[in-house]
């Protein structure tokens, strides 16, 4: 949620260079739709006007006071994630009318869409209910069927809101949507819906996905990949000027079952529709039920319950990135490299390290105990991949390959593998430019990068760096400490990075197998997306690091251990 109204102020400042526009006035028309003609149902809100949240009216007021060049709106899908019970489906529903009656759109068809037609016809019911209690509405929407009504009309515009399941086997095509309200997008089984209902979308000039969910507990699920989609949107990750996003989720370390002030962040309209003894009631459930556990994180404190825990918190990597760091700055200086030559039809990862200063003494304040000065560290990461299949590995990997090629965060070689020359290229500039100390390596295809490395007469130092757990004699480096050593800079931000999104991407995905003892290495086939880039760094950390160097041995000392190439 920081990061979306990070992205809204930062789009004021220079959005018009995109040719976005923002019209107050459009947002404002949308805004006071909801307290001058809707009314809401049942409870204590009975009747009363719909007076809109502030985190709905951020919501309501993005999607209709963004616009394009052009005049239309500048966002045609948006991804809700709240907790439960915190008014999703009655703003989807007052959108949805908005949408039918005061958009300007003639023949406009809306549907509250859903996996099952029971749970489409909730948030139906929502707005079948503000249409009762509003006079202006009733007067001129034509209401069909009785129990349940299965549409609604206004004649003389042509349009029409009505709910659609999945189940019902009526998403086929010939719909013409102008808006669609999918809701609880995480029972969704597939995407087929999306792109049945979004098809429709090329018949309209300005249509809207409003996707409304809870958190989820299938990272395989396309709820999953909207929510990864709608996070790395609000970052920055991705530019997707299409997208608008309203993730609400904990910070890492807040603990919902224990501590009541990190439920806010998760239930935005917590002391409106939903109370804190209510939620202390199912927290105090989830305490003495482990089986309900599960099941209560994800539906009122925004948790995915199967999802790997993150390595590290977005906020930690983002913290230590640094946008003034050039490479140029570096020449001459000792560095390290990692280099994790991953399979040829997708990733390889070359990360860069240098000494960056010595931190000052201090003393800690819970103990009272002298720290020394502590050796800093800048990163520089850059990945290799096949250009002939960007496009088909993006959707796969749903990664924006295209965009960080474009960037220059990965470097597109020809063909459809990968091609070792340009890597071997790349070291043989960097060993021109800089003091290489040692280039670690995994035993992984690193026989087809000799060879290239032979044509080019190049001699580099290199030094084994084994992925695992185990330790290997001849070989300083060993993975368990090197993810530890950069762990430990990281938290302490006593590292700098150089502004990768890939990079970020892959320190987000990674994940680990943890031994019996509690030693830890990468583990590729659980991550949510490629981690090269993370396990890239970690090595060239683990040489940089390596406690031979930290304890003055000579460097001679240390590469008698190195096996040249």
């Amino acid at each position: 949620m920081r990061a979306s109204c990070a992205r809204h102020i930062r789009d004021l400042a220079e959005g018009g260079e995109r040719g976005l526009v923002w019209d107050l006035e459009a947002a404002h028309r949308a805004l006071d739709f909801f307290p001058q003609v809707l009314r809401l149902s049942e409870g204590q809100f009975d009747g009363e006007p719909f007076e809109l949240h502030p985190s709905q009216q951020f919501i309501v007021g993005s999607l209709f006071g963004w616009k394009r060049a052009e005049g239309t709106r500048r966002f045609r899908r948006a991804y809700i994630e709240q907790g439960k019970g915190n008014g999703k489906s009655p703003l989807a529903g007052g959108i949805g009318l908005y949408g039918m009656m005061a958009d300007r759109e003639a023949g406009a068809q809306v549907y509250a869409a859903a996996a099952k037609m029971d749970q489409a016809r909730i948030l139906f019911g929502d707005a079948v209910s503000m249409v009762r209690q509003s006079p202006l509405l009733e007067s001129r929407i034509t209401p069909t069927g009785v129990n349940p009504v299965n549409n609604l009309a206004d004649l003389r515009t042509g349009s029409f809101f009505r709910p659609l399941g999945r189940d019902t086997g009526k998403t086929g095509s010939g719909l013409r949507p102008h808006f669609v309200l999918l809701d609880e997008l995480h029972e969704h089984p597939s995407r087929d819906t999306l792109e049945m209902l979004e098809r429709g979308f090329k018949f309209r000039r300005q249509p809207l996905l409003l996707m409304i969910t809870n958190s989820g507990s299938d990272r395989n699920s396309v709820c999953w990949e909207e929510h990864v989609h709608a996070v790395a949107v609000a970052h920055g990750e991705v530019e997707d000027d299409t997208t608008f996003s309203f993730v609400c989720s904990l910070d890492e370390g807040d603990d919902p079952l224990n501590d009541p002030s990190c439920w806010k962040k998760a239930n935005p309209l917590l002391g409106v529709t939903l109370s804190e003894a209510y939620l202390a009631d199912v927290a105090a459930q989830a305490r003495a039920i482990p089986g309900k556990a599960n099941g209560i994180l994800r539906l009122h404190f925004c948790v995915w319950t199967d999802a790997e825990a993150a390595w590290i918190a977005r906020e930690t990597w983002e913290a230590c990135e640094d946008a003034s760091l050039r490479l140029d700055d570096f020449e001459g200086e000792d560095a390290w490299v990692g280099l994790d030559l991953g399979a040829t039809k997708d990733l390889t990862w070359r990360a860069l390290v240098f000494r960056d200063g010595m931190t000052e003494e201090r003393v800690d304040e819970a103990t009272g105990q002298v720290i020394p000065p502590q050796q800093k560290f800048v990163l520089f990461g850059q990945g290799f991949t096949p250009g002939a299949t960007l496009k088909e590995r993006a959707k796969r990997d749903k990664a924006p390959y295209e965009l960080w090629v474009k960037g220059g965060h990965l470097t597109a070689t020809p063909g459809k593998v990968i091609r070792l020359d340009y890597v071997a290229a790349d070291l043989v500039d960097l060993s021109q430019r800089f003091s290489l100390v040692a280039v670690a390596y995994d035993r992984w295809l690193i026989r087809k990068l000799d060879e290239e490395l032979d044509e080019m007469g190049a001699v580099l130092p290199v030094v084994e760096h084994p992925q695992g757990t185990n330790r290997r004699q001849n070989s300083p480096l060993w993975m368990p400490e090197s993810i530890d050593t950069f762990e430990t800079l990281l938290i302490e931000k006593r590292i700098r990075i150089a502004i990768n999104p890939a990079l970020r991407s892959a320190v987000a995905s990674a994940v680990f197998w943890t031994s019996p003892a509690g030693l830890r290495r990468f583990e590729k086939n659980r991550s949510t997306s490629r981690i090269d880039g993370a396990v890239a760094s970690a090595m060239a950390i683990g040489a940089a690091t390596a406690q031979l160097v930290e304890e003055g041995v000579d460097m001679d000392d240390v590469l008698a251990n190195v096996v040249a190439v």
